[in-house]
């Protein structure tokens, strides 16, 4: 069976209950294939509540942008993955590049996280890759190899059909520039390739990987065509309805051609 596409939109530490609503509504008109193609948003915790009353979960799924380590507790400021159960959320990032290098979550805290999701039943989706000096000293695979065994070392294959990754190299976020779709591509069978050797061809075959990165409507049709590219993970265009609506576009037309390059 085809992995199903997933084009997620990380609005990161942005949006007011007015942008929010005006951004569902938007989306909500818009048509595409569930069967073959999943919509997510992943609004900052403040407008979680508000985006899961606005949508069906059938047509656009809900995530969080990160979650505690912690079960519920005294622990000032965090929040608890059961808390995002509770809410209705389906998914959650983990180990995105900013929390990395921001607040300096290294693979030990990125693989607590993603079991506190696995525990609850909730998907993560988990970010890998590298910093620009890292790709310019030829440590891409390296890095990213390394970030899969922290995060993912020691889930059995049952548990890795209930997560995803997004592979964004830290280079192209929020810069404008992009990976080509062969680089994107490359890194992509890489981890697959990763998978494969740390569990086997069924895990590797069957898990989403995301592009994340700079991606637009006008380089999204491209990058999804790639044989491993399974999906975005969309940060400023995604709270451009319109610009978000091409990218949703692009992943649909990839998705329903059902042929990759």
């Amino acid at each position: 069976m085809a992995r199903k596409s997933l084009i997620a939109g990380n609005w990161k530490m942005n949006g007011t209950r007015q942008s929010a609503s005006d951004l569902i509504a938007a989306l909500k008109v818009l048509n595409w294939e569930t069967q073959v193609l999943e919509v997510a948003v992943f609004p900052p915790f403040h407008l979680l509540s508000l985006a899961l009353a606005a949508v069906s979960p059938a047509l656009i799924a809900v995530g969080a942008q990160d979650v505690s380590a912690q079960k519920p507790g005294a622990f000032t400021g965090e929040v608890a993955a059961e808390f995002l159960v509770d809410v209705g959320c389906q998914y959650a990032l983990v180990g995105h590049s900013e929390r990395r290098q921001y607040h300096r979550e290294d693979d030990a805290l990125v693989a607590a996280k993603l079991r506190r999701l696995l525990e609850v039943g909730l998907k993560p989706v988990v970010c890998v890759g590298e910093l620009l000096a890292e790709r310019e000293q030829g440590q891409t695979f390296d890095v990213v190899a390394r970030q899969l065994s922290g995060a993912l070392g020691g889930l059995n294959a049952e548990q890795m059909g209930n997560v995803a990754l997004a592979y964004e190299p830290v280079w192209a976020i929020g810069t404008g520039k992009v990976a080509s779709p062969a680089q994107a591509q490359e890194v992509h069978a890489f981890i697959r390739q990763c998978l494969m050797q740390q569990w086997n061809k069924s895990v590797a075959d069957g898990l989403q990987v995301l592009y994340g990165g700079s991606v637009n409507a006008a380089n999204a049709k491209d990058l999804l065509a790639q044989k491993d590219i399974d999906g975005a993970l969309v940060g400023g265009a995604s709270l451009k309805a319109q610009e978000f609506a091409g990218i949703i576009a692009a992943g649909m037309a990839v998705a329903t051609a059902g042929v990759r390059v």
